[in-house]
């Protein structure tokens, strides 16, 4: 399917696309400049790309600005591991490589960030300890170094509509999480899940 229309190599791309714009080049940086720190420090959410033995994983990651990551260095971050669902998609990947994308996102705002660079998982207490919200700490820190950094333009978020009020969607006109998870697990208890799901994420955030 497609065969005879498939672009198969760079040279048809740039063919097809044309040469890029100067400033799009000219916007990426090998580290965290003045003004691109200033934006990531206010993003409450960020995606984790990575790739491993597995493939390709890319996982949401979310908390208060301060401590969704800490900035080390113009050219070094730190995110705590926040509990989860114990798969370890991106930890299993970044253990096997160090290979990692960082898409941040300031809410009502349509530019976004993105960090490219190599990650390390560590249990160096100091730095878990510094990431510690009430008793609870991360078990682990990943920590990234930069080797790119640029801003996203609006196009996408402004077609997307994401922030607009109107554009959100009836959460009775989607799936559970619950229904969800039984499409894969034909015995699972849906209802029960459902019914104890927002209890029990909130006395698990940390």
């Amino acid at each position: 399917m497609y065969k005879n229309t498939m672009i198969k190599d760079e040279a048809a791309l740039v063919t097809i696309y044309g040469t890029v714009n100067p400033n799009s080049l000219a916007k990426e940086t090998n580290h965290l400049t003045a003004a691109y720190r200033d934006w990531i420090e206010k993003a409450p959410f960020m995606a984790v790309a990575s790739v491993g033995n597995g493939g390709m994983d890319c996982s949401p990651r979310g908390d208060n600005p301060g401590q969704l990551f800490r900035v080390l260095d113009n050219k070094t971050i730190a995110i705590p591991d926040r509990r989860g669902n114990n798969r370890l998609d991106t930890l299993r990947n970044l253990v096997t490589d160090p290979r990692i994308a960082l898409l941040f996102l300031l809410p009502g705002i349509n530019e976004t960030l993105r960090i490219n660079g190599e990650a390390i998982v560590t249990t160096d207490e100091a730095l878990r300890k510094s990431f510690a919200s009430g008793i609870s700490e991360p078990v682990t820190v990943v920590v990234v170094s930069i080797k790119s950094v640029y801003f996203q333009c609006a196009r996408a978020l402004m077609r997307s509509d994401l922030w607009s009020i109107d554009a959100q969607v009836e959460k009775a006109s989607v799936p559970t999480a619950g229904e969800m998870t039984k499409s894969g697990l034909p015995d699972f208890d849906a209802n029960s899940y459902d019914a104890e799901l927002l209890g029990r994420q909130k006395d698990s955030l940390y």
